[in-house]
């Protein structure tokens, strides 16, 4: 099972420092995640230059140009974010018993481990 899914909270563990033009330290939400690269998107982190070919739409507007978006990073440069510290975390998973409409089911539940305190 994944433990980093699409719409999670992470933040960049490894990299350059902020104050070195990297992107260590940084949040976002995971926009994409590619399974065969073990590689996610994510949101403000990581920009790129991308440059397309200039061209014309059938209207007559230009097309193309420079545009900046966001590159894949790999999956175990980022850890995702205890909701309750904001810092990052490990993830664990349990087995539950949930009721739904008088049926029973075992479930595999994501959960923060300890984040840094109480160690």
């Amino acid at each position: 099972m994944a433990k980093i899914k699409k719409g999670d909270l992470v933040q960049v563990i490894t990299g350059a420092k902020p104050e070195r033009g990297g992107d260590r330290g940084k949040q976002g939400k995971v926009l994409d995640v590619l399974v065969e690269q073990n590689r996610v998107i994510v949101e403000g982190v990581n920009y790129i230059t991308k440059h397309s070919r200039v061209g014309q739409s059938q209207r007559g507007t230009k097309t193309g140009g420079i545009e900046t978006m966001e590159a894949p990073i790999h999956i175990s440069n980022v850890a995702l974010v205890d909701p309750s510290t904001k810092k990052p975390t490990k993830v664990g998973h349990r087995v539950e018993e949930q009721t739904k409409d008088g049926v029973k089911r075992t479930v595999r539940v994501r959960y923060a481990k300890k984040s840094g305190k109480d160690l």
